[in-house]
């Protein structure tokens, strides 16, 4: 009787009651329970391993077990981007250490001793190729991230020399350096570029990053992990959307309860 005379707490009590049903349907046993009696047969949740130029639609769940989407997952393209700029960071082999803001063209001198460094280039796709018989560093805009640096360095004695540091390498000294530089900066997001295909078709097309998922055929695809070594494959956790329309109706009618029973009553009671 309470609640049909106060509505507000109608929709509290009724939105938390969606809420948990949405929560009871999406859950292992709800989806069980929605295959033996209903005969609707979704994944629960698991996780695709997809290479670049590569299409699957094979989902590993809880225990291993495998389960086929039907309709398959490309990669057409996985790209890391960082925040600029980073830093160089430079350690002797006596123990110096010395941290360096990267900016193209600019030189510094950390230590008389040390001589100076002049930061080139900076590139955030570096490649190597062969221009009339020689090989040249080139920044690619094509598809791929290999973030690097064109260091030249001149010691107090006036000799110089040209090093290339990676993003991807941690710490390389070369053998005649009495010194080892880092190239450093932050992972500002990595994004895969998703194709569902059906029929040899391409149906549908998103870049998806963290917390930007793909949403098709009764699924999230969330931006899980990657290859960190050498970012060939994308790996995505794959969630059923089932319960979600309970969960979301549900915190609409808790909010306008709550809103309703909070404010809009002493509103009314102060207008009154």
């Amino acid at each position: 009787r309470r609640l049909i005379q106060v509505p507000a707490l109608l929709f509290t009590h009724f939105g938390c009651i969606l809420i948990l049903l949405g929560g009871m349907w999406s859950s292992d046993s709800g989806h069980e329970f929605q295959k033996k009696v209903f005969g609707i047969n979704k994944i629960p949740s698991g996780f695709m391993q997809i290479y670049e130029g590569d299409a699957d639609n094979i989902v590993i769940g809880k225990n291993d077990i495998k389960y086929e989407l039907p309709f398959s997952i490309a990669l057409k393209d996985f790209r890391i981007e960082y925040y600029q700029p980073g830093n160089l960071y430079i350690q002797t082999r006596q123990g110096n250490y010395w941290k360096i803001p990267v900016e193209a063209g600019k030189t510094y001198s950390p230590d008389s001793k040390f001589g100076t460094i002049e930061i080139v280039k900076v590139f955030n796709n570096f490649k190597m190729m062969m221009e009339d018989g020689n090989r040249a560093a080139i920044d690619d805009t094509g598809p791929g991230s290999n973030p690097a640096l064109e260091v030249k360095v001149t010691l107090p004695s006036g000799e110089s020399f040209t090093r290339y540091i990676f993003n991807s390498s941690r710490g390389y000294m070369y053998p005649n350096d009495n010194f080892a530089m880092v190239y450093e900066s932050d992972i500002k997001e990595y994004i895969s570029e998703l194709q569902v295909i059906k029929d040899n078709h391409v149906i549908a097309v998103k870049d998806i990053e963290v917390n930007h998922p793909l949403h098709y055929g009764g699924y999230h695809f969330y931006q899980h992990s990657y290859d960190v070594q050498e970012g060939r494959y994308t790996i995505l956790n794959v969630t059923s959307d089932s319960g979600i329309s309970f969960v979301y109706a549900g915190y609409f009618m808790l909010c306008v309860g709550v809103c309703w029973l909070f404010w809009i009553n002493k509103l009314r009671t102060k207008g009154a």
